[in-house]
């Protein structure tokens, strides 16, 4: 533990205020703004896309300006992008807000790497504890993100446009947080330096397809369903403030086994971890399908959360052992591409699926992805058993 990792998580934190806070408004405000209804999470969908278009992007000026560089050009765009869909909303405008979360996309790649660069803060036999706790980050995304959502949302005439404006402030602060930490120098690249081997080979191998299954189905997931959580509480009748209450739990079931989930991987290695978290994910889904209560959607949501951190925390950690030094850019680009363009099938899904088939086959839907992260973590334990 050091002061540039707390500084980190930090910056995790206010990362995650932004994500969840788009979560938590933007079906809500597509649903109030969309030619149809099934449009609604189409601005949750362009956070996503913009972050799977942004990857190659963000890996070259990550290669060009190191981690801080890059870090701080992903923030100004979190300023602009908010600044933007304010206008937006406020105008009425669907489409320029659907715009305003595809720029934001260019954040939303940065703030990806975040756990991969707390890796690079601490000594090797730290790294995922370091993973772990800047993950653990995230939990005042929990606490500020639905809580700024509610109080901000009457706040101006205009429905959720001083939300929009609290997000480009948290911004500036998260700038300046980010100006403290001290990342270390990116390594000086040799002309005749070896370059590591071909992303096609990286991606070949059996632990890269695992961990970015892991990180991709965890992600998809949990997005399909946290997506719709808003608009499904709100066909189900309940008000703002319970679907704020439930997104906050959910989001501290993601971040908060953080400070642990470290020590269980040491433990009991990633794949069990790992596995772990597709239990709790289809348990999940059990609760979800049993009904439609309050304590439906809070108990599944708190399961999904501590699903997604399970597997997602354990795959990144499996995914630092599938590439060398040399070939950490583009082998992490791929791997949050892969993230990012599921969970954009995944955002989209989630809006048409709830305002046209229901809540319930909605989850339905996610079984077969989490039956097939079931059967790859099964292939990669017994190839690695038949190897020893």
């Amino acid at each position: 533990m050091n002061r540039h990792l707390l500084l980190l998580t930090l910056c995790q934190g206010l990362f995650l205020v932004n994500n969840v806070t788009f979560i938590a408004i933007n079906g809500l405000v597509g649903l109030q703004l969309a030619p149809h209804g099934w449009m609604a999470t189409l601005p949750i969908m362009g956070y996503v896309v913009g972050g799977a278009l942004a990857t190659p992007l963000v890996a070259r000026t990550q290669m060009r300006w190191g981690r801080g560089g890059s870090f701080q050009i992903g923030l100004v765009v979190a300023l602009g992008s908010a600044l933007l869909a304010a206008y937006a909303a406020q105008t009425r405008h669907f489409w320029l807000l659907n715009l305003a979360t595809v720029i934001a996309g260019y954040y939303n790649a940065n703030g990806q790497l975040y756990r991969f660069a707390a890796a690079e803060l601490t000594r090797p036999d730290w790294h995922e504890k370091a993973v772990s706790l800047v993950l653990a980050g995230g939990l005042l995304g929990a606490v500020v993100g639905p809580n700024m959502a509610a109080w901000t949302r009457t706040l101006l005439p205009t429905p959720f446009v001083a939300a929009y404006l609290t997000l480009a402030l948290v911004a500036v602060v998260a700038m300046g947080v980010m100006a403290l930490i001290e990342f270390p120098p990116a390594p000086v690249v040799q002309r005749h330096a070896p370059q590591g081997r071909l992303l096609a080979e990286i991606m070949r191998q059996p632990v890269f397809i695992v961990a970015t299954l892991g990180a991709a189905i965890g992600y998809g997931v949990m997005n399909l369903l946290m997506a719709a959580t808003p608009l499904a509480m709100q066909v189900c009748g309940f008000e703002f403030a319970a679907t704020a209450s439930v997104l906050q739990w959910h989001v501290i079931g993601m971040y908060a086994p953080g400070f642990f989930t470290g020590h269980l991987i040491r433990r009991f290695g990633t794949l069990n971890v790992m596995g772990a978290g597709v239990l709790l994910n289809a348990l999940c889904v059990a609760i979800a399908l049993s009904g439609v209560e309050l304590q439906h959607f809070m108990s599944a949501l708190i399961l999904l959360g501590v699903g997604w951190n399970f597997l997602f925390t354990a795959s990144t950690t499996l995914a630092l052992s599938a590439y060398r030094p040399e070939e950490k850019d583009r082998a992490q680009a791929a791997i949050n591409f892969c993230v990012f363009a599921t969970m954009a099938v995944t955002s989209f899904s989630s809006g048409a699926l709830v305002t046209t088939q229901g809540w319930g086959w909605l989850n339905v839907g996610s079984i077969p992805a989490l039956v097939l992260m079931a059967v790859a973590l099964a292939w990669l334990k017994w190839g690695r058993a038949d190897r020893a």
